[in-house]
C-alpha cells in the first residue's frame, strides 16, 4: 500500500481585541515536507501583501495587507482527500487581492467549499475590529462561517478551539505567559522561543486516531520534526504576527533554510482605506 503523502499540517494560538496594546497577537508554525519549495517572509509583487509563500501551489498559510488585513489557514486533518480539489492556500491570498470585508469574503467562500480539501481559515480586518472563522468541515450542519469571539484561541487541524492535547497545552502555556507580563509589551522573539519551539509529545490515549499511531504521535507536539519515508517533515517556519493599537505591524518568521535557521522581519503602519 503506497504512503499516505502528509498534508500542510499548522498550529496557530492567537489573543484577539483582549489586550490593551495589541488587538491581535498570533503566533504560527508550519508543518511541511522539507523539501517543499517556499518562499520566505517578504512583500509580494506590488508591495501590498505581506507574507510567506509556497512556490509549488503558489498560495500562503499567513500573510497580512497594508490596509490592516491577516489571514491564516490550517488544513485538517483527515483520511480521504479530493484528488483534484482547488489549492487551500489560495485562499488566504484571494481575500487579501479582494478588499472584501471578512464576512462578505466568507460568505463567498461557503458556496464553493465542496471544491477544497478540508481546511480552516481566519479572515480578519484590523480596521474594522472584524474577525470571521471558515470551514468547510463544520461541526454543526452547514454553519461554515462564525465570527470569532474575543480572547485567546488555538486552531489546529481540527475545528477552531478542539480540545487536542497539544492545543491545549499551547494555549495555557500562551495564556500564562501573557499573565506574565500583564499589560506590557510583549517580547516577540522570547514568546516564540518559549512557545513555538516545544516538542512534547501526548500519549497514545489522548491521540485522534485518524491516522496510524506512530505517525500521530510524531504529528503531536507543538515543533514536529520526524522522518517519513517521503522525506523529512516537520516544522519549516515560525511566524509572529503582533498588531498594536497604535496601528503598527511587526511581522517575524524563523525558517528553516538549509538546515540553517534564519529570521526575517518586517514592520509597517496600517493604511485605512476610505
Amino acid at each position: 500500500m503506497p504512503t499516505k503523502k502528509l498534508n500542510n499540517m499548522c498550529i496557530a494560538v492567537f489573543l484577539w481585541r483582549a489586550h490593551p496594546l495589541y488587538p491581535l497577537i498570533l503566533l504560527l508554525n508550519r508543518d511541511e515536507y522539507h523539501s517543499r519549495p517556499t518562499r520566505q517572509l517578504e512583500w509580494w509583487d506590488g508591495g501590498e501583501i505581506l507574507g510567506g509563500r509556497d512556490e509549488l501551489a503558489g498560495g500562503t498559510w499567513l500573510a497580512c495587507s497594508r490596509d490592516g488585513r491577516v489571514a491564516f489557514l490550517t488544513n485538517v486533518r483527515e483520511v480521504k482527500c479530493l484528488p483534484d480539489a482547488k489549492s487551500r492556500g489560495d485562499l488566504p491570498s484571494r481575500f487579501l487581492q479582494s478588499k472584501k470585508k471578512p464576512m462578505d469574503f466568507a460568505e463567498e467562500v461557503a458556496k464553493e467549499v465542496d471544491q477544497y480539501n478540508g481546511f480552516n481559515l481566519i479572515l480578519t480586518d484590523l480596521c474594522s475590529k472584524t474577525m470571521v472563522y471558515v470551514t468547510n468541515r463544520a461541526k454543526e450542519d452547514n454553519k461554515f462561517v462564525t465570527e470569532v469571539s474575543t480572547g485567546i484561541h488555538v486552531l489546529t487541524n481540527a475545528s477552531l478551539d478542539s480540545p487536542w492535547p497539544k492545543a491545549q497545552r499551547l494555549g495555557n502555556n500562551f495564556k500564562e505567559l501573557l499573565d506574565t507580563y500583564g499589560e506590557e509589551e510583549l517580547p516577540v522573539k522570547e514568546m516564540v522561543e518559549n512557545l513555538m519551539k516545544n516538542t512534547e509529545k501526548d500519549d497514545e490515549s489522548l491521540l485522534p486516531h485518524i491516522f496510524p499511531l506512530e505517525r500521530e504521535y510524531n504529528l503531536s507536539s507543538i515543533f514536529v520534526d520526524t522522518n517519513t519515508p517521503l522525506g523529512r517533515y516537520g516544522t519549516r517556519s515560525t511566524s509572529a504576527l503582533f498588531a498594536k493599537a497604535t496601528g503598527e505591524v511587526f511581522f517575524y518568521e524563523r525558517h528553516l533554510e538549509n538546515d540553517l535557521w534564519k529570521e526575517q522581519t518586517a514592520t509597517f503602519q496600517i493604511e485605512e482605506t476610505k
